[in-house]
């Protein structure tokens, strides 16, 4: 009676056996990440980590015990932590450096500071080069196993654009400007007010799950739990969030993404299995651990910091240039000084100052001398730029042929000049010793050109005030990009940005501006450095400014640690970028 039925019968016993198999099959549930309950923040104010009930979010499964001691990799780090989350982290540097292992864009920077896909496959750049069209990678999950999908991408920046966004201001200010829309699954499309083409590298904020945090708004996302129980995409993952003493978090243990390792990327290196977050209150106290060898690395943040780890021994050091660029800028538009938009004065301060000498003597293992207004090891940086070799008799002639100040400043310029010098400013710079004794050299070097120069030095607020409100002569500032790997430099030079931007002097070059909108427009990579190379070449030619020194960042490693190379160093966080090849020897 049955014979009717054998196929089915077949099909539904085939079906309950595979069934059982699964069912005794499937790997055990891993508990949550271990994690110090933390306190509740605001958008407002970020306290140190203290007890709460923070929710349990899921783990992936763990790495396979191979019966051996999983290798760590121990970073010191100065500071607390707050919120794990990579649209909030640019408010604490712990948490930025934390989150990059966790969480990626769709570009990331290689090392030469170019975008490069990450979570996106490909895009596709509109003829007026106002729209970006990004397909999605198929291949990645989330570390609770969840597919990637454009509605990651879409909730992400919902919150950037959000008028409620607690992150950094400029952050949600870009990206209110931006429209987004899904296209399919895997398939997103902006479009920009203006054509920019730095948009690729804004792409590299870290993603949000949209799973995981759905319903949650911009309002609520700085005290949700999910801040310290994240869920990323990249190659590491929240292990645990450890205190010593019950109230503060003083560890952070990240442990290699099995879903990472899935991927054709994270398939080879990454022996570093654990790496561990310890944090500390001072300086000091860090090099100390590195030092002991309690811990195997540590990022100086300033110089002092970097002159401490260089004096002591026993470390690899890895050295690279910051993306800051230290320059003597000129104020354009004081009545007093307005002998600056003379461009022979400006070339004859370039040629009468001898730049590498006073870089060695006050700035010797701090800084490099700089030879441009970008930045070493960027893909636009142009090495063999025609500076003018110091000679101080050029100069003079220069000076003798420059064409005599504008009438309404004729009362200024008499003034200035009845000490019986040609010209007189002041220089303002930070009351720092090295810094300070380096103006007075530039003053003592002009001196010879009969230029009187008055050093002012300035604690760091009454410093940026009178940066701020043009209340300076001249002034050396360090000029900083910040957390982009972009080489836009277009805040600090065009003439558009002075009075309420980063364009303190006022500098006003319809040629310079011309170059940087052309190189800030034209996403094509080979037509960006063409205008890099205009702008770099214009900007000595006409003797805009003076770029003096790059500061250094250093990166001390135990001498167990081996295979570190730092690249272009567009963040802090940069330092990882080639953790993937990373290995820890067991002597130490």
């Amino acid at each position: 009676m049955l014979r009717g039925f054998r196929w089915q019968l077949i099909v539904f016993v085939t079906a309950l056996a595979l069934f059982v198999v699964s069912l005794f099959s499937r790997p055990a549930d891993v508990p949550a990440p271990e994690v110090t309950p933390v306190a509740d923040v605001t958008a407002t104010h970020t306290p140190e980590a203290t007890v709460t009930d923070a929710a349990p979010v899921a783990a992936p499964a763990i790495i396979p015990d191979t019966g051996a001691e999983p290798i760590t990799f121990i970073e010191a780090v100065v500071g607390s932590v707050q919120r794990l989350n990579p649209v909030l982290a640019g408010l604490n540097p712990v948490d930025a450096d934390i989150t990059a292992l966790i969480f990626e864009g769709l570009t990331r920077a290689n090392p030469y500071g170019e975008p490069v896909p990450a979570l996106a496959s490909e895009w596709v750049i509109s003829s007026d080069r106002l729209e970006y069209v990004v397909r999605l990678r198929e291949d990645v999950v989330w570390q609770d196993g969840v597919p990637f999908t454009a509605a990651d991408v879409m909730y992400t920046v919902s919150l950037l654009q959000s008028p409620d966004f607690p992150g950094p201001a400029d952050l949600g200010r870009f990206w209110r400007t931006v429209e987004i829309q899904q296209l399919s699954d895997h398939l997103v499309r902006f479009r920009l007010t203006q054509p920019l083409a730095q948009f690729t590298d804004m792409l590299r904020i870290g993603l949000l799950p949209e799973h995981a945090l759905r319903g949650t708004t911009a309002a609520q996302i700085a005290n949700h739990p999910f801040n310290l129980t994240p869920i990323g995409t990249g190659p590491y993952q929240l292990e645990a969030l450890r205190s010593s003493d019950g109230s503060r978090v003083d560890t952070v243990d990240l442990r290699a993404a099995p879903v990472y390792r899935q991927r054709a990327e994270g398939q080879t290196g990454y022996a570093v299995e654990r790496f561990r977050f310890r944090l500390y209150d001072t300086f000091d106290a860090a090099r100390a651990a590195l030092q002991s060898g309690t811990v195997d690395g540590l990022a100086a943040r300033t110089q002092a910091e970097r002159l401490a780890l260089i004096n002591t021994p026993n470390l690899n050091l890895h050295t690279q240039v910051e993306p800051t660029v230290g320059v003597l800028i000129y104020n354009w538009q004081n009545d007093a000084t307005r002998f600056f938009r003379e461009q022979r004065v400006r070339l004859a301060l370039m040629t009468g100052l001898d730049r590498t000498g006073i870089i060695e003597r006050y700035l010797s293992n701090s800084a490099l001398r700089a030879d441009s207004p970008l930045f070493p090891g960027s893909w636009a940086y142009v090495a063999d730029l025609p500076w003018p070799a110091p000679d101080v008799t050029a100069a003079r002639a220069l000076l003798e042929n420059a064409r005599p100040p504008r009438a309404e400043s004729a009362e200024a310029t008499a003034e200035a000049t009845a000490d019986g010098s040609l010209y007189r400013f002041s220089l303002l710079v930070p009351d720092t010793p090295a810094l300070v004794s380096l103006a007075q050299e530039i003053a003592a070097q002009w001196s010879q050109l009969n230029i009187r120069v008055m050093v002012e030095a300035e604690a760091p607020e009454q410093y940026q005030s009178r940066l701020d409100s043009g209340d300076f002569g001249a002034a050396i500032v360090e000029l900083s990009l910040g957390s982009s790997a972009d080489p836009d430099v277009y805040p600090f030079w065009d003439e558009g940005q002075y009075p309420d931007g980063l364009n303190y002097g006022g500098m006003s070059d319809r040629r310079i501006a011309e170059d940087l909108e052309r190189a800030r427009s034209d996403p094509n990579g080979l037509n960006r450095m063409i205008h890099y190379r205009d702008f770099q070449e214009d900007f000595i030619e006409r003797a805009i400014a003076i770029p003096l020194y790059y500061p250094l960042y250093t990166y001390a490693t135990a001498p167990r640690v081996s295979g570190v190379q730092l690249g272009f160093i567009g963040s802090p966080a940069s330092r990882f970028h080639t953790l993937q090849d990373w290995a820890i020897t067991e002597s130490q």
